[in-house]
């Protein structure tokens, strides 16, 4: 079983930063690919951005240039920068890790862009 921790969400105002982190602990196997996703109220969960065990990245169009990725394999902990925050960046975030076909979820941190 895998256990996914995150920490880091709140309110800020549009143009300002947050960082998000999660840490994995468990049964946790390379390769894997961990992440995090976002669900905004009445919209479907989407994609925010990935990175596998080699370090590769993979962002949603709306994100990219404002929002970094980044993970410490020595901790299973990834790190979501998100900087230049818009009103549509609300949502609950959630950190995501796949590995060998099983998806696994956290509890999610909820983001909040408003002045």
């Amino acid at each position: 079983q895998v256990q996914l921790v995150e920490s880091g969400g709140g309110l800020v105002q549009p143009g300002g930063s947050l960082r998000l982190s999660c840490a994995a602990s468990g049964s946790i196997f390379r390769p894997n690919t961990m992440g995090w996703y976002r669900q905004a109220p009445g919209k479907e969960r989407e994609l925010v951005a990935t990175i596998n065990s080699f370090g590769t990245t993979n962002y949603a169009d709306s994100v990219k240039g404002r929002f970094s990725l980044s993970r410490d394999y020595a901790r299973n902990s990834v790190y979501l920068q998100m900087n230049s925050l818009k009103p549509e960046d609300t949502a609950a975030y959630y950190c995501t890790l796949e590995q060998y076909g099983s998806n696994y979820w956290g509890q999610g941190t909820q983001v909040t862009v408003s002045s």
